[in-house]
């Protein structure tokens, strides 16, 4: 059964009040009253349901209902009242269905006026529908015989700058000139930017030139479209000659210091700013992030008077695009400590990424339910693939496909990780079966999605279907292999103990192979103790990369494991001469967020002490746990 629509309680309370003052003597309009008149004109303004209306922020149900009272009432088709009905239907917290209304009521109107056409391009503009916008005003205004005036072809340009037809922005600004507003300062500050979105840098420059007067705005245009065309040096040509500036002067030259890489350019005019704001110091914190220097970021970050999410969210994507981790997750702790910005999206990528290189699965638990908890975070498919693959590269494989079903909408890069998730884990079934799936979704696979199938059939050994998808993305997808997926089959044949197949692949390449598919062939031969083919392997990455200790070690390896001491000693021999010298093992434990490096042959005696006490611990406890199991 439908559920009747009912007012608001406010809204009642205020339609009976409405009804109740409307039983009383109020002077009515009439048909023959004067519209101009100012008797008329304030009684019609203060007119009660008039004052519910805009006080009304409800349903579109409950504005049809004070709409009809205002038609009941006599007043509606006064232009003051129709226009005012227009302009909350769209208002700048509209929808489309009150902007559709708002047009249907405006084809009733015989004698609409360009007020009341301005206020529904300017709903439609501001609902990203530029070209309903276009095409209102050509078939409604136009097609009414509407004039339009100084404040309509602002929004027009905008319009054409949205949708980025050069030709209707010319036909525009032809209407301009056509209807005398040229000179119209608010028109042609419109113009300027329409064109700069355009990259039509003369026609900007040639409606600059031609004005009669210009305001901050005008030259604030000018520098800022030149920027954002790169035209930077052209910009700082404005920039010095304007007769004032303001923080958005500063800022856009700023940031087109930024964009073209000259970070120092842009800490100069930062110095000499006379006033910041908190976009002047974020652009220069995101420029020495561009560049990758950490330490001059951190030290703007760590001066600035306060910060917004985009400070912090530049901060932690540095880090994880630097690979310090463990820095990243500290920040992030004293973000939430400090509270002076609450994370948005952007910011829980990098926590998860960062995560996810760490295998810090409790704290990507954290953010997975933070995310939850936080109706403001939206999960969008940026986020649920970097929570996914949080999941699928700390091996919980069950919590990663949860996370991908429940995904509205999947990117390439979603699919992708699933696969990548079961290959890396040994489940290279599953990774085919997501793969198949998303050929029945009709989703495209990239370069990398056959990265991930033929790295998951090399980890489960899955020779023959790895063959079968190295041809299928030559022959269905017309994806050429890469040295990526060169790498792949390598390690996949090499995995499997075929070293021939794996150097004739290799031989035959389009490409050159280089010393890291060759050195994945060693490492091959030594995993299956294949010697012959190993001296030969090691002989071409040595003439490869002479300087490398590499091929020495892994070639001194073999040696070792077939028991032929002289080699491995001649080898050894040759290292030394060369000045190579075998790098210490290490292994790197965390804990509490803090990382431990343990290197072959440096601990201090008290180090090596603790870790074999604590060894010898563990070894008897797990004594006691074997006698209880068998007791």
């Amino acid at each position: 059964m439908a559920r009747k629509t009912r007012l608001s309680s406010q809204a009642l309370e205020k339609f009976i009040q409405t009804q109740k003052n409307l039983s009383k003597p109020t002077p009515r309009l009439w048909p023959d009253s004067d519209p101009d008149d100012p008797q008329v004109r304030t009684l019609t303004l203060n007119h009660p349901i008039l004052r519910t209306l805009e006080s009304c922020n409800g349903t579109l149900t409950e504005f049809n209902q004070i709409h009809t009272q205002l038609i009941v009432s006599g007043i509606f088709q006064h232009s003051l009242v129709s226009s005012r009905v227009v302009k909350k239907l769209c208002s700048s917290s509209s929808s489309p269905s009150r902007v559709s209304h708002a047009i249907s009521l405006f084809d009733r109107f015989e004698e609409p006026d360009a007020f009341l056409c301005n206020t529904i391009v300017r709903g439609l503009v501001g609902l990203n529908d530029p070209l309903g916008a276009l095409n209102f005003y050509y078939d409604k205004m136009v097609g009414k015989f509407v004039l339009p005036n100084n404040y309509t072809f602002p929004l027009l340009a905008k319009a054409c700058a949205e949708v980025g037809s050069v030709r209707e922005g010319g036909k525009t600004h032809g209407r301009v000139v056509k209807f005398g507003f040229e000179s119209d300062l608010f028109v042609r500050n419109a113009l300027i930017h329409m064109y700069f979105v355009f990259g039509r840098i003369r026609d900007a420059r040639e409606v600059f030139d031609q004005s009669p007067e210009s305001d901050l705005v005008t030259w604030n245009s000018m520098v800022d479209g030149y920027v954002k065309n790169r035209e930077v040096g052209v910009a700082r040509g404005v920039f010095d000659v304007m007769p004032e500036r303001d923080a958005f002067t500063w800022n856009s030259m700023i940031a087109g210091y930024v964009a073209i890489g000259d970070v120092e350019e842009a800490k100069k005019l930062f110095e000499e700013m006379p006033f910041r704001d908190i976009v002047s110091w974020n652009s220069l914190i995101d420029g020495y992030a561009r560049i990758g220097d950490i330490s001059c970021a951190r030290e703007f970050f760590d001066r600035m008077p306060v910060r917004n999410v985009v400070s912090w969210n530049t901060m932690l994507s540095l880090y994880v695009r630097s690979k310090d981790y463990i820095e990243c997750l500290n920040l992030f702790d004293r973000m939430m400590e400090g509270g002076d910005a609450r994370p948005d999206e952007a910011t829980l990528v990098s926590i998860l990424t960062a995560c996810a290189h760490l295998g810090r699965l409790d704290r990507g638990k954290w953010v997975h339910t933070y995310i939850i908890n936080h109706r403001t975070i939206v999960p969008d498919v940026l986020l649920s693939t970097a929570l996914l693959t949080m999941y699928a590269k700390c091996g919980v494989m069950d919590l990663a496909r949860e996370v991908f079903d429940e995904m509205p909408k999947r990117s390439v890069v979603s699919w992708n990780s699933m696969i990548m998730g079961y290959g890396m884990h040994g489940y290279g079934e599953k990774a085919l079966e997501v793969f198949l799936e998303m050929e029945e979704r009709g989703v495209m696979p990239n370069d990398a999605t056959f990265i991930c199938i033929l790295s998951g059939c090399a980890h489960a050994g899955l020779v023959l279907e790895g063959w079968w998808y190295f041809d299928l993305m030559r022959r269905v997808y017309m994806i050429e292999p890469k040295v990526g997926h060169y790498g792949c089959m390598v390690d996949l044949l090499g995995r499997a103990g075929l070293l021939k197949d794996s150097e004739k692949l290799i031989r035959n390449m389009p490409m050159d192979a280089g010393p890291v598919l060759w050195g994945a062939l060693l490492s091959a031969c030594r995993s299956h103790s294949n010697l012959e083919l190993g001296e030969i392997v090691a002989k071409r990455l040595i003439e490869l990369e002479p300087g490398d200790v590499g091929p020495y070690v892994l070639l001194s390896n073999i040696y070792a494991e077939e028991g032929r001491w002289a080699d491995v000693e001649n080898m050894r021999k040759m290292m030394t001469n060369k000045g190579f010298h075998k790098e210490a093992g290490s292994s790197l434990v965390e804990s509490a967020d803090f990382g431990t490096d343990f290197f072959q042959g440096r601990s201090s005696v008290h180090k090596r002490s603790m870790v074999y006490s604590m060894s010898s611990q563990m070894g008897a406890q797990i004594k006691l746990s074997g006698r209880d199991m068998m007791d």
